[in-house]
């Protein structure tokens, strides 16, 4: 993998190596949840997401708690609590993993925040990923397969499963570089709406019941709500820095006029 400029053993070790870590914590800990609670309420606990990265980021000095923040922070959580509470198969190891694989994913957000852009840098942790992957599946998952006496991969399933993935990140990467950061959060949420409504048609131990959409309605307004505030936060960043370049620009001339 090449290398890129700048990077240096401790900048590997204190910003590639946490960022990867937390990536790989998000995606085990995020599947496993799928073995013991059903992809639409998993999607529901998801919603969640917004709560533990503005908590992060106000530890971590990135965000500023205010009384609107607050406010849409306990809109979303009411709602996944509301959603919880309708749902009829609740396991709570399922929640617990899907909760790990969240934090794990907002910690991975922050890090990237402060270790990647403050330092400008281009990471690529993927290796890193393998790795932290790598360990948990030895001590975990390997006993069990080892078990079974034979491992079994479904060819199929796997390229399947392989080129959804790849179609997604495509899809991802033209919607970013055609359209604006709006256009892929309004996707984003009706994604959501969409594997949670598919979900319970395609698979048999998925029973959404009115307290579950109920809830699981409070909280994406409660993320619609974060998104908008964010979007607008970032669209007055970027008048901000704009008319700073124009001021810098007319006064580069004016000297170079007096000059």
């Amino acid at each position: 993998m090449k290398v890129e400029d700048g990077m240096t053993l401790e900048i590997y070790t204190t910003s590639v190596i946490p960022i990867g870590a937390m990536f790989a914590m998000t995606l085990w800990l995020g599947n496993t949840a799928y073995l013991y609670i059903s992809v639409a309420f998993a999607q529901m606990l998801k919603a969640i997401m917004p709560v533990a990265v503005f908590i992060l980021g106000v530890a971590a000095g990135l965000e500023v708690m205010s009384c609107r923040m607050l406010l849409i922070m306990s809109v979303i959580s009411f709602g996944v609590v509301v959603a919880s509470y309708g749902e009829i198969n609740i396991n709570w190891i399922g929640v617990v993993y899907q909760m790990g694989g969240v934090v794990g994913e907002a910690l991975r957000l922050i890090f990237m925040e402060i270790l990647v852009k403050r330092k400008g840098l281009k990471l690529n942790p993927i290796s890193v990923i393998a790795l932290c992957l790598f360990i948990p599946w030895i001590f975990l998952e390997k006993p069990k397969m080892d078990a079974l006496e034979t491992w079994h991969f479904p060819p199929l399933m796997l390229t399947l499963n392989c080129l959804c993935t790849f179609a997604l990140n495509l899809s991802v990467f033209l919607v970013i570089s055609h359209t604006s950061a709006l256009t892929i959060r309004v996707a984003g949420v009706v994604k959501d709406w969409v594997v949670v409504l598919f979900s319970a048609l395609l698979f048999a131990d998925t029973k959404l019941t009115i307290i579950n959409l109920f809830g699981y309605g409070i909280a994406i307004a409660g993320v619609a709500a974060y998104n908008n505030h964010k979007l607008k936060k970032e669209a007055s960043r970027a008048i901000s820095d704009d008319s700073q370049q124009t001021q810098l620009t007319a006064t580069t001339t004016s000297s170079t006029s007096e000059i």
